[in-house]
């Protein structure tokens, strides 16, 4: 049996990065050459794991607890390391080639820290590195077909902006989202489901499109949303136990003033 790496918190260890990556490396290929269950993953058998640690982090980024987050972190660095010592295994790339891949693509999308030329906006960057491929690739080609429509929809606006197809400012996007809403209410009444489904598309497309241009990302602002209007919906429910009101035989009215209470209170 192999001899495992030495899980003993403060041991003599490289204290570099790298050192650090070596030791993480180190751990998945005990646990293939010891485990069973380890040694039958691939990289396809592990995506599910992969995400769910990514879940994982963000719950406790967004928790904002630094211990979860350290421990989540952990975890996350596990499959990643994981997913390196495979393809090392199958001779397509190792702990090395992937570090020197990420800073020679860094620093094409970031010349000026460089010294390789002037500042370029990153979605520029990214085109050149397509057409540099030499393959006939659209500026939509090779999005993740896994990202969530959300994330989707603004990755694709960020790429048409890469290439001049944008609004100057929000402003133009703030009346996008007016014009595609009154489409919407056209469709419903006009009693058409299919139109009406097609028109709350675009008009959640549009919305990503401004909040995009407002700075911000829709899964944030959206996550943080769920978020606000859970911990008011709690405190809602908490006060209508205080006030003897049953929720379900509580009129809207009644629903509106504890809702009201609630964000006078700061909820």
């Amino acid at each position: 049996m192999n001899t495992p790496p030495d899980p003993v918190p403060g041991a003599d260890h490289a204290d570099t990065a790298e050192g650090q990556l070596d030791r993480a490396l180190a751990l998945v290929r005990f646990l293939r050459a010891n485990c069973p269950w380890d040694a039958e993953q691939t990289p396809r058998s592990l995506v599910p794991h992969l995400i769910e640690e990514t879940h994982e982090v963000v719950d406790a980024v967004h928790a904002d607890d630094p211990r979860a987050l350290e421990s989540e972190l952990g975890d996350l660095l596990l499959n990643l390391a994981f997913q390196v010592v495979l393809g090392e295994e199958a001779g397509h790339f190792d702990a090395d080639s992937v570090t020197r891949a990420l800073e020679s693509k860094m620093a094409r999308r970031h010349p000026h820290l460089y010294g390789l030329g002037e500042k370029t906006a990153w979605e520029v960057s990214k085109a050149r590195e397509r057409a540099d491929r030499g393959t006939p690739e659209g500026v939509l080609d090779g999005l993740a077909t896994s990202l969530d429509p959300l994330t989707r929809a603004h990755r694709i606006q960020e790429r048409v902006a890469g290439v001049g197809f944008d609004w100057e400012d929000h402003r133009g996007a703030a009346a996008k989202v007016g014009e595609e809403l009154a489409e919407v209410e056209e469709a419903i009444d006009a009693g058409a489901p299919e139109a009406v489904e097609e028109e709350l598309g675009d008009l959640l497309f549009a919305v990503v499109n401004l909040v995009r241009l407002a700075g911000a990302h829709p899964v944030t602002a959206l996550e943080s949303a769920n978020r606000k209007f859970q911990r008011r919906f709690s405190a809602l429910e908490g006060l209508a136990r205080e006030r003897g009101v049953v929720l379900g035989e509580a009129t809207l009215a009644e629903l509106d003033e504890l809702w009201d209470s609630v964000k006078a209170r700061g909820g």
